[in-house]
This record gives C-alpha cells, sequence and structure tokens, in this order.
C-alpha cells in the first residue's frame, strides 16, 4: 500500500456527515434467475450478437446464494453505506399483482444483514429490470400502463421494506433506459425509434412522480432520483459545435433536471425534437415534479459535441479506462458545480463513480493502482466541489464487485473486488485495501473535527 499512501486525497472540506458507500445493481450480481421473473435484460442476452461475450445474468456474481458472506465483506471495507437495487421481477415476476413472498424475503435478509453490520441501505427501485411481461402486454416504457405499475411496485416495496431503508432512488440513469434502450438500440429492449425514446423518457418520469407519492406515504426514508450527467463541451469553436453542444446537454442533462425542478421540459430541446416531443397529459408536470431530497450523480467522463467526426479519446492520446472513456476528474467538479448552481443548490449524492480496467489476479492479488489513482483524483474533484459550496453529502464507489457490465458482458472490470468467473470467488483488489485506508483517515480527521 506504500504507493498508494501519496495519492490519498485532501479531503478537509467535506461534510463531517458526509457518506460513504459501494454500490451494485441487482440484474449486474444477484443470479437466482430461477426465483424471479424475467426481465427485458434476460430477453435482450438471447439475442444473438446483443452482448459482447455471448454472456447472460442469469447466475452473475451468485449474490443471492452468497449473500452472508458478500455483506461480510462490505462491511470489511470499513464503508457507511450500501448502494444496491431491487429486481422488479423478484418482487413481482409478471410486473403486476401480488409481491412474491421469496422476493421481499432475500430483501429482508439483505437489508437486516446490512443494519446489523452499521452499514445504511441506499435501495434504488429499478435499475433497468423491467419485468418481460410488462414489455410484451403494455410496450414497456413506451406505454403509459408501466407507469402506472411501477407505482404499485413501489407502493409495495415502500410498506414492506421501508421502515429500514435510509434511502430510496426511483430511478436509476432514465436516460439510459430511453436512449440506449429505445433510440440506440444497443441495451434492453433494443428498439430504435427517437420518438418511442422521447415517450419513454416521459413514462420514466411519470413513473418517478407515481413512486415518490408511494414512498411518502409508507415510509420516512429519503427519496430521490439517480441521473447519469457530464459536461457537454463542444468540440471545435464552430457555431455548429457550440450549437449541438447547447442541445446535447439538453437531452442528457436539462431534459431531466428541469423536468424535476422546474416541471417542464426545455423549450429548446423541444424545438428541436419537433414531432419526436412526447406526449403529456394534464397533471403531469406537477407530478413528476414533486420535492426531491435528493439528486443521484453518476459520473464517468465528459462528452464531447461535435458536427464532424465524432471525438475519440484514444485518437488523442488522452488516458483511458478499459471502456475508453477519458479519465477526467475535472468534469466531476465542473458538473457539481454547474448542477449546485443552475437548479438551485439540490443535496447532491455522487452515487457512481468508477471505473474499468483489465485488472489480473496475480499470486492471489490484484494491484489495480490505475483504479486508485481514478478514485483518488475524482474524489479530490468532489472536495473541490464542496470548497465551492456545493451541498454534497456522499459518494459511492462503481462497483462493489465486478460483475456483468450490460451489453460488455463480463469483459469489463469495474470491481475494487475481483470476481473470478469460472468459481466465483472474491479477491479484494489494491484499490479495496485502499478505501479501507481512506475511510480510517477519514473516520480519524472526524473525529478530531468533533474533539
Amino acid at each position: 500500500m506504500d504507493r498508494d499512501q501519496l495519492i490519498i486525497p485532501d479531503l478537509k472540506h467535506l461534510p463531517g456527515n458526509f457518506v460513504w458507500g459501494v454500490a451494485t445493481s441487482a440484474f449486474q450480481i444477484e443470479g437466482a434467475a430461477d426465483r424471479r421473473g424475467e426481465s427485458i435484460w434476460d430477453a435482450f442476452c438471447r439475442r444473438p450478437g446483443a452482448i459482447a461475450d455471448g454472456s447472460d445474468g442469469l447466475t452473475a456474481c451468485d449474490h443471492v446464494d452468497r449473500l452472508e458472506s458478500d455483506l461480510d465483506l462490505i462491511a470489511s471495507l470499513g464503508v457507511e453505506a450500501y448502494r444496491f437495487s431491487i429486481a422488479w421481477p423478484r418482487i413481482q415476476p409478471e410486473g403486476s399483482g401480488a409481491p412474491s413472498s421469496g422476493g421481499l424475503g432475500f430483501y429482508d435478509r439483505l437489508i437486516d444483514g446490512l443494519l446489523a453490520r452499521g452499514i445504511r441501505p441506499y435501495a434504488t427501485l429499478y435499475h433497468w429490470d423491467l419485468p418481460q411481461a410488462l414489455q410484451l402486454r403494455h410496450g414497456g416504457w413506451a406505454g403509459r400502463e408501466t407507469a402506472f405499475r411501477f407505482g404499485d411496485y413501489a407502493d409495495q416495496v415502500a410498506r414492506h421494506l421501508g421502515d429500514r431503508i435510509v434511502s430510496f432512488a426511483t430511478l436509476n440513469e432514465p436516460w439510459v433506459v430511453a436512449i440506449l434502450g429505445h433510440e440506440q438500440g444497443i441495451f434492453a429492449p433494443g428498439l430504435r425509434s427517437r420518438a418511442i425514446a422521447m415517450q419513454a423518457s416521459h413514462h420514466l418520469l411519470v413513473a418517478h412522480g407515481l413512486a415518490l407519492q408511494a414512498i411518502r406515504a409508507s415510509s420516512r426514508a429519503e427519496a430521490g432520483i439517480v441521473l447519469n450527467m457530464s459536461p457537454i463541451h463542444p468540440l471545435t469553436d464552430s457555431d455548429a459545435d457550440r450549437t449541438k453542444a447547447v442541445i446535447d446537454d439538453g437531452l442528457i442533462n436539462r431534459w431531466y433536471m428541469d423536468a424535476i425542478h422546474y416541471g417542464h421540459y426545455p423549450a429548446d430541446v423541444l424545438a428541436h425534437l419537433g414531432a419526436d416531443s412526447p406526449q403529456q397529459l394534464p397533471g403531469d408536470n406537477t407530478l413528476i415534479s414533486q420535492p426531491v431530497d435528493f439528486v443521484g450523480v453518476n459520473y464517468y467522463t465528459r462528452s464531447f459535441a461535435s458536427t464532424g467526426e465524432p471525438w475519440s479519446a484514444e485518437k488523442t492520446g488522452a488516458a483511458v479506462t478499459d471502456m475508453g472513456w477519458e479519465i477526467y476528474p475535472d468534469g466531476l467538479t465542473e458538473l457539481l458545480v454547474r448542477l449546485d448552481r443552475d437548479w438551485n443548490h439540490p443535496r447532491l449524492l455522487v452515487t457512481e463513480n468508477g471505473a474499468a480496467f483489465a485488472d489480473q489476479r496475480v499470486d492471489g492479488a490484484v494491484d489495480d493502482h490505475p483504479r486508485v489513482e481514478y478514485l483518488a483524483t475524482h474524489l479530490a474533484a468532489v472536495d473541490q466541489a464542496a470548497r465551492q459550496g456545493v451541498n454534497i453529502a456522499g459518494y459511492f464507489v462503481w462497483s462493489l464487485m465486478d460483475n456483468f457490465e450490460w451489453a460488455s458482458g463480463y469483459r469489463k472490470r469495474f470491481g475494487i473486488v475481483h470476481v473470478d468467473y469460472a468459481t466465483l470467488e472474491r479477491t479484494p483488489k489494491r484499490s479495496a485495501h485502499w478505501v479501507g485506508e481512506l475511510l480510517r483517515q477519514w473516520k480519524a480527521l472526524r473525529a478530531q473535527r468533533v474533539s
């Protein structure tokens, strides 16, 4: 650990109640597919060529059947919180009706196990695994009925589990669901229509509003939403690239933030979309813009807008992760400061931040120093945002362990814990040990502040 001691960032501007955690999602780690309903990702994985390595999430990391040891693993890191998602098909295999006692029982054990270890449960209601039955019956998120089914599901979860959950996120990254799933077709359900994608984005936000109502009716947990966002920079100084940067920012960032905070979509983006703009019903804006207790920010890199050849970090020689994403920690400071100033100082949580690297286990250890450096520089960026007055309340590393990385299958490793997919053995990487040391130093600093 000696060389990593040199890159532990200065965190003196973070508040004393700052929350430290790690994050996962259900489909990516749980497995136990025989004890839940089918999701749209199960169906998508069966499409030839949809997943880079031809894999699926049927076993994933076998987390359901390794729960106790995984909980001990989380506790060993010294983190204060664990962000996980609840699999809708595990609660309602057909997307409606009475909840599954087995599904609720698993999350009972997960939540109680976290609390017994002094770890706060942060639950996400939807991390992309829509019950396939709703896709077939109602067209999934393209159909408004799915939003109402989500409201019912949120009500069941809040009533059964909400007494022990500290924080609920309604949705994870609705932009990804709408655009990658319904316009670009590279994620489930694999559709290719901008009009359908934008209608899906609206129905997702209607579902968010209905879920907020359900949570607040049955639980004292804080409630918010998680969005993937990044600064959008024009690739050149041309008028065309600057104009495109504004629209791209509108589609990725302002579309969701304006709807949630102001109750309307950006006028310039609606004009740009024209006939592809979503249909809305009276009352939708009020439903969508109910106050949230926090906005979760998932940040990995910045983006560039270009009307010419698409920009590629790899072409410029910039440092990149195994996903080909530029390593740009300054973008996290820029994003957090912008969110704070443009949307009236919302309470922000960095709900995902991390990097994929081609980690290998050698002699029983995984030396992922590039990930340590990535996390350290991005945490320093969070501290810089706090220094500028941003209301930043917590940080969650993505991810606890290597897992099923969606269309990339098992080829991309984001975890601070290595998973051997042949044996499913877990091995904490250098980054996991570094996180533990970071938190030991943070807790000592916090104790000094109190005294």
